[in-house]
């Protein structure tokens, strides 16, 4: 489980560092890093079983 809730935020973390580098505009950005926050906490909370 630990393993699990590791990957999964290594993953949410380069996510938004590729988003960081994409030449969008900064609302879109926003956007993005707001859904993928919202993703990986999703994934958390079903790895802890909540």
């Amino acid at each position: 489980m630990l393993v699990s809730i590791l990957i999964t935020f290594l993953v949410v973390i380069l996510v938004l560092y590729l988003i960081n580098l994409l030449p969008i505009d900064g609302r879109a950005k926003q956007i993005a890093r707001v859904v993928v926050i919202i993703l990986g906490v999703i994934s958390l909370l079903r790895y802890i079983s909540v």
